[in-house]
């Protein structure tokens, strides 16, 4: 029987797409100004490290995926380096990860939705997401790529006119309501650090959240029309988006408005368009938010179905998860993370709000590990596989120093986690997550080892 692969009908569009949608999160358009209140104009440096280090993260997935083409994700690669226990574990721990942020998100879509229908019950509009977003990716992975390039093609449009209106002001010296733009008002309120090396560094838990999903074109790998040429192109190009999309706007914002005239419960993005005289700010920065809250949610939709795909494959889940329809799409496990993803939705509208808020903590630093695992990963094959890494055309640069950076990276923000009250807790309950699945997994190896005895023992019998 021909063994069934997933289809390659992601083209560089789509992908080069999707590496900006995973780059660019709502925590841009609305958690910029929490980020601004706590740490100033130093916030343009905690985002230019944590996007150099992630631009590493990625160098190294993507030296790891184009060593063997044969790799559909990042427990391919994990499972060959690191043992069947660590992909079980990678890969479950992905699936939680984007399960969560589904959650968030579905919420969110009904939130958004309320800001035009307040009367419509918030469970509504999210129900209708799912729900379409599921068909939608129950058709072609072709279908999926297309939604991701227009839900982003909004995200990039967005920010484009923020800088370009931005600059135009900055340029006539427009005045708003806390005086002229000017790129002067970057240092000229309190300096680079007004809050002190304190708030710099307590900012990079924003920082980093907004960038979690940036691997998410690691797991496109196997749906990929040529992914040597492709996904280094979308890799490379990290640094530029980097730059344009997140410092350019918030040099932009933070010279048209000092940053402690920025408040922090609303999105800067509202305040530059309403200084401009754009009436309809606010319904347009929250229909930006509804897509990229949308397309958090069909990217959830997409890498957890892969991931159990992928999981199933190596008998890590239940078999049937490893079934493809006539058009190469994993329907089982689609179906299987979108039921799971519909009851976090219901089970969020009857959780204390600390609860929901512990959940995605615990998100985060699961996203962590797994850039951790990526980074581990790399180090073992470049010991083990020289050979391999010989003939790579995309290798991660200055190896071993970039590795031992990435990993030292993590655990500092590990300890930034620790410092936030709100965030403290989920240090403490994700050993348990982990400690579930070491359990589940030794369990299935137990029930596995004693049903190959059964086997061996009826062999002689006979």
């Amino acid at each position: 029987m021909q063994e069934q692969t997933l289809s390659r009908g992601l083209k560089n569009r789509h992908v080069q797409l999707i590496a900006i949608g995973g780059a660019i999160g709502t925590g841009l358009f609305l958690g910029a100004g929490k980020s601004i209140h706590l740490a100033g104009p130093s916030i343009l440096f905690a985002y230019l490290i944590t996007g150099i280090i992630c631009f590493l993260i990625m160098r190294a997935l993507g030296e790891l995926l184009l060593s063997n083409l044969k790799y559909h994700s990042f427990v391919d690669f994990v499972r060959d380096y690191l043992g069947n226990m660590a992909a079980f574990i990678t890969g479950w721990t992905y699936w939680f990860c984007w399960i969560s942020i589904a959650m968030a998100d579905l919420t969110a879509v009904g939130l958004y939705t309320q800001f035009w229908f307040p009367s419509v019950p918030q469970w509504m509009p999210g129900l209708i997401a799912l729900v379409v977003l599921l068909i939608m990716n129950l058709a072609t992975v072709k279908l999926f790529g297309e939604m991701e390039f227009w839900f982003a093609l909004i995200k990039v449009i967005a920010i484009l006119a923020l800088i370009v209106i931005g600059i135009f002001m900055i340029i006539k010296g427009i005045s708003t309501n806390s005086g002229a733009s000017s790129f002067g008002n970057l240092w000229s309120h309190g300096g680079m650090f007004p809050n002190g090396i304190n708030g710099f560094i307590l900012s990079f838990q924003m920082v980093v959240f907004a960038f979690v999903g940036i691997e998410l074109v690691g797991l496109t790998a196997g749906e990929t029309e040529n992914p040597e040429k492709v996904i280094p192109k979308a890799i490379n190009n990290i640094p530029i988006r980097v730059l344009i999309f997140y410092i350019g706007a918030l040099i932009v914002i933070m010279s048209i408005y000092p940053w402690n005239a920025i408040n922090p419960a609303k999105s800067p993005f509202v305040q530059v368009f309403v200084a401009v005289g754009i009436a309809a700010a606010a319904g347009i920065v929250n229909f930006v938010v509804l897509t990229s809250a949308a397309s958090a949610c069909n990217s959830a939709i997409f890498s957890t179905s892969r991931m159990v795909f992928s999981l199933a494959k190596d008998k890590n889940a239940p078999v049937p998860f490893a079934k493809l329809t006539s058009r190469q799409v994993p329907t089982n496990a689609l179906f299987f993370s979108t039921v799971v993803i519909l009851i976090a939705v219901i089970l969020n509208y009857v959780m204390p709000e600390g609860v929901f808020t512990l959940i995605t903590s615990i998100s985060t630093v699961c996203f962590i590990f797994i850039w951790g695992i990526t980074v581990i990963s790399h180090l073992k094959y470049r010991k083990t596989r020289p050979d391999l890494a010989k003939v790579n055309k995309f290798k991660l640069p200055l190896y071993p120093f970039s590795n031992y950076l990435i990993l030292a990276f993590l655990a500092f923000v590990l300890v930034v986690l620790a410092l936030a009250e709100d965030t403290r807790v989920a240090l403490f309950v994700t050993p348990v997550w982990f400690i579930m699945l070491i359990g589940i997994y030794k369990l299935l190896i137990k029930k596995e080892n004693y049903a190959e005895q059964e086997n061996q023992q009826k062999v002689v019998g006979d």
